[in-house]
C-alpha cells in the first residue's frame, strides 16, 4: 500500500466511524427532548425514565462524537496539507462556525445534564432543545465545507493561484443546500430506525414493555417521517450532481455510452475492463427524466470523459445501488409503520416487532454507501476539477502505520461505546417502571 492509498484508507476508515458517532448526537437529543416534554405533560414515571436513559446516551455519543471529530480535523493538515494550505482561507468559516456550534452544544448539554431540580423546568427544557439544534446545525456546517470539494466556488484558480477569495460565496456553494438537506434527513432516518429497532427488539423479547414501546413510538416516528421525505431531497442531488458533476452520474449509474433517453439501472454488475454491466435491470428513458426532468434528455456517458478522471465505477454504482435499495425498503417501511397506527392487529403480532428489530442497521448501512457515493463518486478530484487527490497527499512516509493505529484506536472506542450501550440497556431492562 502506498503513500496515497495509505492517507484514503485511514480517511476512509475515520470518516465511516466517525458518520455514525455524529448522526447519533445530532438525532438523539430530540428524542430526549420529546420525551422529556411529554414527562412534563403527564408526569408519567416512564417518560422521566426514559429521558434519563436517552441523556446518557446522548452524553455517550457527544463525547465519542468528539473524539472521533478532533481526529478527522487533524487528519485534514497531516494527510492533505497541500489540500489545507489552499482551501484553509477559502472553507475556514464553516469550520469555524462548527466550532461555535459544537461550543453551544457543549454547554447546553452541561445545563441538561446537571439542571435536573436546579434550573426552571421550562428553561431546563430549553437546554435541551439547544442541544439537538446545535448538533443539526454543526452537521450541515460540517456539509457546507464537504460540498465545496464538489462544487468549488468563492475564488478565482489563476496559473495555479487560489485568488478573489470570497468564504461566503464558498460556505454558501452551489452544492450545500441539497446536500445538507439529504445529509441531515439521511441522519434521522439511521439513527430513527436503529434506535426504534433496538427497542424493537426488547418488545419482542416482552422487557419493560411499556418503557420501549414509549421510545420506540418517539423514534419511529422521526424516523418515518424522513425516510418519506428522503427521496425527495435525493431528486434534488441527483438532478444537482447531472448538471454539475456529469462524470460522477455516469459512474453511479455505469453508463459509459452517451445517449438520449438513457435508461436507468437496477442492481447489475460491473465489468470495467470491458465496460460493460450485466445481469441489470433497465427502466426505458428513466435516468433521463430522473436527471434533467425530460425523457428524451441526453446523459453523458463515461466514455465522453478522459480516463484519467473517471471515479472508480464499480463501487460507486454498487454503492449507489445499495443505498437507494436500502433507503427505498426504509421508506416503505416507515409507510409500513403509520399503516399500522390504523391495523392495530399488526401491533400484536411478534412478527412486526421483528421486523423493526431487523431494520435496526439498515439506515446506517444506507449512510454509509451514500458516503461512499459521494466521496469516492468525486475522484480523482478532491477539490472538483481544481486539485487531483494525489496532488494534495502528503509527502511524508509511513503513512500505513498510522492507518493501523487509528484501526486500533477506533477499533477500541467502538467496542467501549458498545459495552456502555448494551449496559445501559440492561440497566433500564432492570429497573421496574
Amino acid at each position: 500500500m502506498d503513500n496515497l492509498d495509505a492517507a484514503r484508507m485511514q480517511m476512509a476508515f475515520t470518516l465511516i466511524f466517525h458518520i455514525v458517532f455524529a448522526c447519533i448526537g445530532m438525532v438523539m437529543p430530540f428524542f430526549m427532548v420529546i420525551s422529556h416534554y411529554k414527562w412534563l405533560k403527564t408526569r408519567k414515571p416512564v417518560f422521566l425514565k426514559l429521558t434519563k436513559s436517552w441523556q446518557k446516551g446522548v452524553a455517550i455519543f457527544f463525547v465519542t462524537g468528539a473524539v472521533s471529530g478532533t481526529a478527522l480535523s487533524f487528519e485534514l493538515g497531516l494527510l492533505w496539507p497541500e489540500f489545507m494550505k489552499h482551501a484553509g482561507p477559502i472553507i475556514g468559516m464553516p469550520f469555524s462556525l462548527e466550532g461555535a456550534a459544537f461550543f453551544v452544544e457543549a454547554l447546553a448539554l452541561g445545563f441538561y445534564l446537571y439542571g435536573w431540580n436546579k434550573l426552571p423546568e421550562k428553561f431546563h427544557l430549553l437546554t435541551g432543545i439547544i442541544v439537538g439544534l446545535s448538533g443539526v446545525a454543526s452537521g450541515i456546517l460540517v456539509v457546507s465545507a464537504n460540498s465545496w470539494m464538489n462544487a468549488p466556488s468563492g475564488f478565482d484558480y489563476i496559473n495555479g493561484e487560489f485568488l478573489n477569495i470570497d468564504p461566503l460565496k464558498a460556505f454558501l456553494n452551489p452544492a450545500w443546500f441539497t446536500q445538507a438537506l439529504h445529509m441531515t434527513l439521511a441522519a434521522f432516518v439511521a439513527t430513527s430506525f436503529a434506535v426504534a429497532g433496538i427497542h424493537a427488539w426488547q418488545i419482542y423479547k416482552n422487557r419493560n414493555r411499556e418503557l420501549h414501546l414509549e421510545a420506540f413510538k418517539i423514534a419511529i416516528v422521526f424516523g418515518a417521517v424522513a425516510a418519506l421525505l428522503q427521496p425527495l431531497s435525493g431528486d434534488l442531488s441527483a438532478k444537482d450532481i447531472a448538471k454539475r458533476q456529469p462524470v460522477k452520474l455516469a459512474a453511479l449509474e455505469a453508463h459509459y455510452e452517451t445517449e438520449k433517453g438513457a435508461p436507468l439501472y437496477i442492481g447489475g454488475i460491473v465489468d470495467e475492463e470491458n465496460q460493460t454491466v450485466s445481469y441489470k435491470i433497465e427502466i426505458p428513458k428513466a435516468l433521463s427524466f430522473l436527471s434533467f426532468g425530460d425523457f428524451n434528455a441526453e446523459v453523458k456517458g463515461l466514455n465522453d470523459f478522459p480516463k484519467e478522471d473517471h471515479p472508480p465505477v464499480a463501487i460507486t454504482h454498487y454503492a449507489f445501488q445499495i443505498m437507494v435499495g436500502l433507503g427505498t425498503l426504509l421508506m416503505f417501511s416507515g409507510l409500513l409503520y403509520f399503516i399500522s397506527l390504523k391495523k392495530k392487529k399488526w401491533q400484536t403480532s411478534k412478527k412486526y416487532w421483528l421486523y423493526f428489530a431487523c431494520l435496526a442497521p439498515v439506515g446506517f448501512l444506507a449512510l454509509e454507501a451514500g458516503w461512499i457515493v459521494t466521496e469516492v463518486g468525486r475522484q480523482p478530484w478532491i477539490i472538483h476539477n481544481v486539485m487531483r487527490t494525489k496532488d494534495a497527499v502528503t509527502p511524508m512516509p509511513g503513512m500505513i502505520y498510522s492507518f493501523y493505529m487509528y484501526v486500533v484506536l477506533y477499533a477500541i472506542l467502538s467496542v467501549a461505546v458498545t459495552w456502555l450501550m448494551i449496559r445501559q440497556i440492561k440497566v433500564l431492562n432492570n429497573t421496574e417502571n
